[in-house]
């Protein structure tokens, strides 16, 4: 059947960045497809879109799960339409000394925020290069340029991601697919930053904290990029932040 509307399918639409990169896709006339391992946490992002105008469906999926993800983007491409922009936004960051680090949480991050993404992306970039068109974007952080102490799992995942993203992009550019990767870097304005860091969001009114509707224009920004000046790499961080 023909599909008209074109679908931005964001995996790991749980905390407010990936919410807002949906709602800034939606704002612009694409279907928003958000999913997370509970569909129940995913209904006021859903109704928030709906309310606002726009259309949106929230989706149960294991991202880890291979059978899982092919099942869902079949059923994305088969009864809403074609996954134009795809974001993957899992991050899994649990820091713990290396001394006190146990063989199943590191194997469990790097699951949830490299693992993942690469069962994601591949999917979706196999509908993307039978239309010659899609953007691929992932979202990165400092751990994934370099490690820190007591990040050595995290920092590993991302590392991961990252070089999947720099794999993808160069083998999928010259088929017109856009990937890139965003290093995401300082607290975001988020419950959690303020219910366990208040003394860093007594600092939000100094834009000391990185706001996600801002991080969503940025991710709106590259997918719409021309491409004769393809972004590949895109940091953002407070004007105040060290690094």
């Amino acid at each position: 059947m023909p599909h008209n509307k074109k679908i931005v399918l964001v995996v790991g639409a749980g905390d407010a960045t990936g919410g807002a990169i949906a709602k800034r896709f939606a704002r612009e006339g694409y279907i928003a497809c958000v999913t997370r391992r509970s569909a129940d946490k995913l209904q006021p992002l859903v109704d928030s879109i709906q309310l606002a105008g726009g259309e949106a469906h929230g989706f149960a999926c294991d991202a880890r799960k291979e059978d899982d993800v092919i099942a869902l983007v079949e059923q994305i491409e088969t009864e809403l339409g074609p996954i134009e922009a795809f974001v993957f936004n899992i991050g899994a960051n649990v820091p713990c000394s290396i001394l006190e680090e146990t063989a199943r949480k590191y194997f469990k991050i790097w699951e949830m925020a490299c693992f993942s993404g690469f069962l994601n992306a591949r999917e979706v970039a196999k509908r993307m290069v039978t239309r010659n068109r899609g953007t691929i974007l992932f979202t990165g952080a400092t751990a994934g340029l370099r490690g820190s102490a007591g990040f050595a799992a995290f920092a590993g995942a991302k590392h991961g991601i990252r070089a999947l993203a720099q794999s993808m992009a160069r083998e999928l550019g010259p088929m017109n697919i856009h990937v890139a990767h965003v290093v995401v870097d300082g607290a975001i304005d988020t419950d959690f930053i303020r219910e366990n860091f208040p003394q860093k969001y007594a600092l939000k009114d100094q834009d000391a904290l990185l706001n996600p509707d801002h991080i969503a224009d940025n991710y709106w920004f590259l997918h719409r990029q021309p491409r004769d000046a393809w972004t590949f790499e895109l940091d953002l961080r407070p004007w105040n932040e060290t690094w």
